[in-house]
């Protein structure tokens, strides 16, 4: 295919999959926003007023970062594993398969739709949280650059969810039991530096640990882990997953079969 033919059928794909969850806002947008809403007036809130300050910040302040995260993680995953698998399910992707569109084409234009859903809800987010507290941004760059790589990996750790699934109770599995526990227990709501030394080590192991904090060293310029490393770990998280995912997109893994 030509590089304009690609272009067209990368747009075409993106354009479709940001139309997908637009036109269904009430489900899409509108959810994460209430609850994120709700964590804010609870958490940082209420019982932020009895926790006091942490790491030098007013409590929500601290959290805000952490929960402005949580909402990316959670929509780009979701946006990608649900579209992917219903795609499978309608038989509809084997229209995109049997035409000259590359797999990697296929893959962005979904990865890439998961990335701009779970932006366009962290950007909701954010706006909401100024309503509850005041945030300033220790480093704009890295700010931006954080977000979009977790929104990247996590879009394509839904891909990879869609590929495996053989039902919808297999898409919900992933999120449920090991996407939200590695959320809640990633720094978002505490530092590891509460923990004792074993819990300390332990939480090292979550990936999620080291995108929140560098999320929110680019907003409160604090962070438990070294920021430098943090992006090393989501690029590599990165490629191994567009690998693999690339990988089971050409061996037709739950498609063909």
């Amino acid at each position: 295919m030509k590089n304009s033919e690609l272009f067209i059928a990368f747009y075409t794909i993106l354009r479709r999959e940001i139309r997908r969850f637009m036109r269904i806002w009430p489900q899409t947008l509108l959810p994460p926003a209430i609850t994120m809403s709700l964590y804010f007036a609870i958490f940082g809130h209420f019982i932020g007023g009895r926790i006091g300050e942490m790491d030098g910040f007013s409590y929500m302040q601290y959290i805000v970062p952490g929960l402005i995260m949580m909402s990316v993680i959670t929509n780009s995953y979701s946006n990608v594993s649900s579209s992917f698998f219903s795609a499978k399910f309608q038989h509809s992707i084997q229209e995109l398969l049997v035409s000259p569109t590359p797999n990697w084409v296929i893959l962005l234009g979904y990865v890439l739709g998961g990335v701009a859903r779970g932006l366009f809800v962290g950007l909701i987010v954010t706006l909401l949280s100024l309503f509850f507290t005041h945030l300033t941004l220790h480093n704009v760059f890295l700010t931006v650059l954080v977000v979009l790589l977790t929104a990247i990996m996590f879009s394509l750790g839904g891909f990879v969810n869609a590929i495996y699934a053989r039902s919808f109770d297999d898409v919900s599995i992933v999120p449920t039991f090991i996407l939200t526990p590695l959320t809640y227990l990633g720094g978002v709501f505490y530092s590891i530096h509460l923990l004792p030394e074993f819990w300390q080590q332990l939480s090292l192991l979550n990936p999620v640990l080291y995108m929140v904090n560098a999320f929110r060293f680019g907003i409160l310029g604090v962070s438990d882990i070294n920021v430098y490393w943090a992006l090393v770990i989501v690029c590599v998280f990165i490629v191994v997953l567009f690998s693999f995912g690339l990988h089971l997109l050409n061996k037709g893994r739950g498609i063909r079969n």
